[in-house]
């Protein structure tokens, strides 16, 4: 059995405030449009950490300082890549909020982000930010039907 396959690193963070508030962006790509949390890929040689801090201050402005590693997410695309995103989430971050190519970005209540357009499972990938008792969502084909496991 092989121990090696073609994977593709991604991050995702949530920023919040001691309001209630978080951070949203409105997605522009039409692979996965909507409303959910800010980041990207990690670039060959990049720290995941140094990766998240990153994406963050280009999608929005911000510069973040002691993301917490709350999950992941892993999927595979049609191909057979197995898609990973390292999940974050921080209330320390300083900075102008401003918006990108990759999308509008926000501050919103918590209490009000099932009332937005969310990218597809977005709401199930909350689960992951907050709950620590889930640790992972897992998508995959089983039996000829696909699943989707909070882990």
């Amino acid at each position: 059995m092989a121990r090696s396959e073609t994977v593709i690193l991604t991050n995702m963070c949530m920023l919040y405030d001691r309001e209630g508030n978080i951070l949203v962006q409105d997605r522009l790509d039409p692979g996965w449009p909507g409303v959910t949390f800010p980041g990207g890929h990690v670039e060959p040689g990049e720290s995941f950490t140094g990766a998240v801090i990153r994406e963050i201050r280009e999608e929005t402005g911000l510069t973040i300082e002691a993301p917490q590693l709350c999950g992941l997410k892993q999927f595979w695309e049609d191909d057979g890549t197995r898609y990973i995103v390292i999940l974050y989430k921080t209330d320390r971050f300083s900075g102008e909020v401003r918006s990108s190519s990759e999308g509008k970005v926000f501050w919103i209540k918590r209490s009000e982000l099932l009332h937005y357009p969310l990218a597809e499972s977005f709401e199930e990938m909350l689960r992951v930010f907050e709950e620590e008792s889930v640790g992972e969502m897992y998508s995959h084909w089983e039996d000829g039907a696909f699943k989707r496991e909070l882990l």
